[in-house]
């Protein structure tokens, strides 16, 4: 599994914690110059792995929209995209107990070279969920691509192909990531403010 960018290598020791990018946040985790270099990274050791085998893509919406549509800039294969909708977190901080299927694939991955894309891996509960419906489907294998990889919170034996930073156990934000639905278009990744983590009366 290629090595996922550890936060401290982003910024040198004794560089200050990067500005708020908005109001509601307590610091920025991942800058958005930061995503952008990884991403090329990410694409160019993914398509080492599969060569030029087209690749089916299983995008796990809506946390990874912005990060898979980033990410497939990246990648010269030839590519299908599929989408699958799971509900985890919904206006909490903490992931549910068991993750709820809402959305299943179209299309038919017998035979196929499947990338299950997240944004997130904390529990493992979601991808261990998603993992076992596309396998069902015989594909010629299933790798797994995630944004961050919070292995502190790991309930479930679970680890990803391809991880894009490694981070703490923080709730963070930003790029595709919400709480109750907020968020998902700051460019950035950030630790929202515990004053904004209860449930909003707009949720």
């Amino acid at each position: 599994m290629p090595a996922a960018t550890p936060l401290d290598s982003l910024r040198p020791m004794s560089a200050r914690p990067l500005p708020p990018a908005h109001a509601d946040l307590e610091t920025v985790l991942v800058s958005a110059t930061a995503i952008r270099r990884r991403l090329k990274r990410l694409g160019a050791e993914i398509s080492r792995v599969y060569g030029k085998e087209e690749i089916t893509v299983v995008a796990i919406i809506n946390g990874a929209i912005l990060f898979t549509a980033d990410l497939l800039r990246e990648i010269p294969n030839p590519v299908r995209l599929d989408c699958i909708r799971v509900s985890s977190y919904r206006n909490a901080t903490r992931s549910h107990a068991r993750p709820k299927l809402l959305q299943n694939l179209t299309l038919d991955l017998a035979n196929r070279h499947v990338l299950l894309i997240d944004d997130i891996l904390d529990t493992g509960k979601t991808l261990s969920l998603v993992v076992e419906l596309i396998r069902k489907q015989d594909p010629a294998s299933v790798k797994v691509c995630v944004l961050l990889d919070k292995r502190g919170r790991r309930e479930v034996p679970f680890e990803a192909d391809f991880v894009g930073f490694s981070i703490p156990d923080t709730f963070v934000v930003g790029y595709g990531l919400d709480f109750a639905e907020r968020y998902r278009n700051l460019p950035c990744i950030g630790v929202l403010k515990p004053q904004h983590q209860n449930p909003p009366e707009w949720a």
